[in-house]
């Protein structure tokens, strides 16, 4: 009888698996999941992807200064100083998801106020 369970139970489950692959392989080989898929690949490959934290928004003297106490803190991530008129912006890291962003986010907001998460394209 357990045999049996068994046996009931792995037959359930290769059938249900079988079914999810198969409904997944269809849904993607939809020509309007395609065609998304190619407007995403071109966007990202037109403005980039992925995310940076912008800790600074203000005067030109008080980014500079900002900018080098952040790269004293934190000697290995990446730090950008743009102007953008009349403001500078001081962003930080490279991160390929908002999670990994937002982590980061709240390690440096030990040291740093009014951070934010922004897309990179932006």
């Amino acid at each position: 009888m357990i045999f049996k369970n068994r046996v009931y139970l792995v037959v359930v489950f290769c059938l249900t698996f079988s079914f999810g692959f198969f409904a997944q392989s269809k849904t993607n080989s939809s020509p309007e999941i395609k065609k998304l898929i190619t407007k995403k690949r071109n966007f990202n490959r037109k403005y980039g992807y992925g995310y940076r934290i912008q800790i600074y928004y203000g005067n030109e003297t008080k980014a500079r200064s900002l900018q080098k106490k952040f790269k004293v803190n934190y000697p290995n991530v990446y730090t950008k100083l743009d102007y953008e008129q009349p403001y500078w912006k001081i962003k930080v890291g490279n991160y390929k998801t908002k999670l990994e962003a937002d982590k980061a986010k709240l390690e440096y907001s030990e040291k740093f106020s009014g951070l934010i998460v922004i897309p990179l394209g932006k």
